[in-house]
């Protein structure tokens, strides 16, 4: 449908002129304002938003549901970033962030400046809530009210935008980090506008390290750096949170302590998370899955090909390679460990030249995962790598695989202790 008929349609249930009403929607929507919302605005300044007279609810954050209509709000301005985007085919620039009161925190976009700032204590009338990644949020459009309360409102979050790099959620906007470029490398990408000049790479610090983008290359970034970054957002890669700077991102100089662990955690804990970028975990391997040892790559993209067959470019001439997929298990939950080539080559002795052999003597490939089967399942690991986490499983695609130094028997005889058993334990 396109404007025309939404005004024409809410000119004939408002009993008003198509043309103004037109003219109405023409100037939310050159904010930005989504369509809905600005049927909504148009009906309440004719009169026709409900039975309340049209008077925006105030309601409690906890309380904020998509179907509730335009509600007021009063809140803590946590945090405010700003981005470019492109909305209906043309660019704005909006700001985004959270606000909270003593009920919960929620997260809001506006669709102009209004002026507020982290710390602010504001009212916010006439703001729609729509359902933005499964929960509510906040908009702002031109037809809202900002007002400046002059009493602080107390809320147990902390105000303002700056987190360690560990406690970054992807969907986090306005978020200040500071941290030291461990990778950093330029790209030419197809973007929406053509050819594409981006920096990606590697950010850590003492908690973590993530992957990020910058989308307006700064000069600043440079391997070794130490900066501090303003006004970022957080976004998924490939199942882990990444680091954006934008165009308004600040950037200057810090001081940042970088550490050389990945934090470990218990596999429950890092798959609750929804996917960490450098994580280590130790546990028992159960199991290896079908997948292993000898397999079949497409030349093209690098997919596992069966029977020469790959989904993306059909029949294909493949490339032999090697990987591991073992189940670990550390009593709290499991992840598949994905180990790739020069790791599995570790694992089981020998090179790909030796396995493909070994396949030809054995006249069958799977010779080279029933040995690496043997090796592996029922010790103890410590893996490393970067966690993802989809409908599919928990993968952990490792950078390091290394078996402990536990002793199962002693392990058996302490708990049989603890236990207040006495039965003999052989190592």
């Amino acid at each position: 449908m396109d404007i025309d008929q939404h005004a024409e349609e809410l000119a004939s249930a408002l009993g008003q002129d198509k043309e103004e009403v037109r003219q109405d929607l023409e100037n939310l929507l050159e904010y930005s304002v989504p369509i809905d919302e600005a049927k909504q605005s148009v009906r309440r300044k004719y009169g026709g938003g409900g039975g309340d007279g049209g008077t925006p609810e105030s309601k409690a954050i906890a309380d904020l549901t998509p179907d509730g209509g335009n509600v007021t709000v009063t809140a803590r301005v946590l945090s405010v970033g700003r981005r470019r985007i492109r909305y209906q085919g043309d660019e704005t620039v909006i700001r985004e962030g959270e606000l909270a009161d003593e009920s919960g925190v929620v997260s809001y976009t506006a669709w102009t400046d209004f002026g507020f700032e982290p710390g602010d204590t504001v009212t916010v009338g006439n703001a729609g809530v729509r359902e933005w990644e499964g929960e509510p949020e906040l908009n702002m459009g031109e037809s809202s009210t900002v007002a400046l309360e002059s009493e602080t409102l107390d809320v147990p979050q902390r105000v303002g935008g700056e987190r360690d790099l560990v406690d970054l959620a992807a969907g986090d906007r306005g978020r200040t980090v500071e941290a030291r470029v461990l990778e950093v490398e330029q790209r030419v990408i197809d973007g929406r506008d053509g050819e594409t000049t981006i920096l990606s790479g590697v950010l850590g610090d003492e908690t973590a390290r993530l992957p990020f983008t910058d989308w307006d290359p700064t000069p600043e970034l440079e391997e070794g750096a130490e900066l501090r970054f303003e006004d970022v957002y957080v976004r998924e890669f490939r199942g882990v949170p990444s680091v954006n700077l934008t165009e308004f991102t600040e950037v200057s100089p810090a001081s940042v302590e970088v550490s050389d662990e990945a934090p470990e955690v218990d596999v429950a804990e890092a798959v609750e998370s929804g996917g960490m970028y450098d994580v280590a975990v130790v546990g028992n391997v159960i199991e290896v899955r079908d997948g292993s040892g000898l397999i079949e790559r497409c030349p093209e993209c690098g997919r596992l090909v069966q029977n020469g067959q790959c989904r993306s470019h059909g029949q294909v001439d493949p490339d032999d390679d090697l990987r591991i997929k073992a189940i670990v298990d550390d009593g709290t939950a499991t992840v598949t460990a994905i180990l790739g080539r020069e790791i599995t080559e570790d694992v089981y002795g020998g090179t790909l030249e030796d396995a493909l052999s070994a396949a030809r003597d054995a006249m069958s490939r799977e010779v080279v995962a029933e040995d690496v089967r043997g090796k592996l399942v029922g010790r103890e690991y410590r893996v490393r790598g970067h966690l993802s986490v989809d409908e599919y499983g928990a993968n952990l695609d490792a950078s390091a695989f290394d078996e402990t130094d536990d002793d199962a028997a002693a392990r058996a005889r302490a708990a049989l202790e603890e236990l207040g058993g006495d039965a003999e334990v052989g190592a």
